[in-house]
């Protein structure tokens, strides 16, 4: 077994690189929270009126996992009142041409099942 060597806060042991990947970027959030980041930087608010179904103390507990994981950086401006933004890093930028895929695989999956996707314009990127 591989241990994980980055700066996230536990040891966890791992059998493979992709159980390591899925727990980077898995679960019901993080993957909406790193589209909503794809092509720039944003701010709290802006994360929370493209992503409104989450709550603040969940966007803010995966934020802060993706940005342990060293997938997003935290930017903080030293002003008042305080002003913090997010953006991906190198490493998450990597992501998104897999995010893109996956995206592509939904759309055909609901048009080959008669699954009616409500047209979102932040997550259509054609």
């Amino acid at each position: 077994m591989k241990k994980m060597e980055s700066n996230m806060e536990n040891n966890k042991e791992y059998n493979c690189f992709f159980q390591l990947a899925t727990d980077i970027i898995g679960g019901k959030w993080k993957s909406i929270v790193l589209w909503a980041l794809k092509k720039d930087v944003k701010r709290n608010g802006e994360l929370r009126k493209l992503i409104p179904n989450i709550s603040q103390k969940m966007l803010t507990q995966q934020l802060r996992e993706l940005e342990e994981a060293g997938v997003v950086n935290r930017i903080v401006y030293p002003v008042v009142p305080p002003k913090v933004e997010y953006k991906l890093t190198q490493s998450g930028e990597k992501l998104i041409p897999i995010l893109e895929q996956l995206h592509d695989w939904g759309k055909e999956y609901a048009k080959d099942n008669n699954i009616k996707i409500i047209k979102d314009a932040n997550c259509v990127i054609e």
